[in-house]
Parts: C-alpha cells; structure tokens; sequence
C-alpha cells in the first residue's frame, strides 16, 4: 500500500551487482591461493579480484554500446565495494578517495596489460596475478586457470555476462 514510499528501500540490485558478484565469488575460489600461490593477503585477494574483472571488462569492450553499458555498471560497483570495503577496514574521508583512485588505476593497467596479453600470456599472468614475482609452480596453475576463465568469457553471450552467469 505504501509502497512508492519505500520504492528506493526495495528496488532491485544495482545493475553491475550480479556481475561483480559473479566475478568476487571467482576471485574467492581457493585454489587461486592454494594451487595457484597467490598470497591469501589482502593486496593478493585484490590481485585476483582485478584480474579477472579486468578480464571481464576486455570481453565487455568487444560488445560495443551494448558492452560499453555493462562495462560502466561493472567498473560503478567495483568503485561502490572498494570504498565500502576500505572504510569497513578504517580508512575516512581524507585517504578514502586516494586509495579508491589508486585501486581504481590498479584495474585500469591490468585492463590495458590484457588487451595485449594474447602473446604473452604467461608474462601478463605473472604481472597481474602474482606483480611480477611467481615461481613456475604457481605459474602452472595461475596461468592456465586465467586462460580459462577469459575463454569461459568469451563463450558467454552479454546478456548471460550482465546477469553474472558464465559458459
């Protein structure tokens, strides 16, 4: 009855939402950390995290106008949970923007190492994931397991990509 009073207290999920949802449960799978050695730490779960959306915003680009709104919706709640996730760890307002800006650019040189990675798959993996720093062990799954998920990616139609549901 009173509903268009609460109308914003109900909506729906913001648009990005399932799709960032889809890609953190991703990001949290252990083997990333066990198998793949990436430091269970904070700066290696945001590795893994960037990553992969990054990833998701290369596939995006390939869609046009279509992938272009995705795109913007995915990168607002990656920006929306960064700085949720930061000030839940203490940080205020004067720092808040910085970090996020910083975390945001993190994002944005993975995207651009990715553009480029088809040749060089092995070496962008070992930039993004590990910053450089991976032993052949870890490479062994970490590698692998990226080309998998971009191929699951490019597999999945964009209205599946917007929903958060993968091939």
């Amino acid at each position: 009855m009173l509903n268009f009073l609460f109308r914003g207290l109900t909506a729906q999920d913001a648009r990005g939402t399932a799709l960032f949802d889809a890609v953190t449960a991703e990001a949290r799978r252990p083997s990333w950390f066990v198998q793949g050695e990436v430091p269970d730490t904070l700066d290696g779960r945001f590795a893994v995290l960037a990553t992969l959306a990054a990833l998701v915003l290369v596939r995006l680009e390939r869609e046009g106008e279509g992938g272009d709104a995705v795109s913007v919706a995915l990168t607002e709640r990656f920006i929306e949970v960064m700085e949720s996730e930061h000030r839940e760890l203490g940080l205020g307002d004067p720092t808040l923007g910085k970090t996020v800006r910083k975390l945001v650019g993190m994002l944005a040189k993975r995207v651009e190492l990715w553009r480029g990675a088809q040749a060089h798959w092995i070496e962008a993996t070992r930039e993004s994931l590990y910053r450089g720093e991976a032993g052949d062990d870890a490479l062994r799954h970490g590698a692998p397991a990226v080309k998998e998920w971009a191929r699951r990616l490019d597999e999945t139609p964009l209205a599946d990509l917007e929903q958060g549901k993968f091939a």
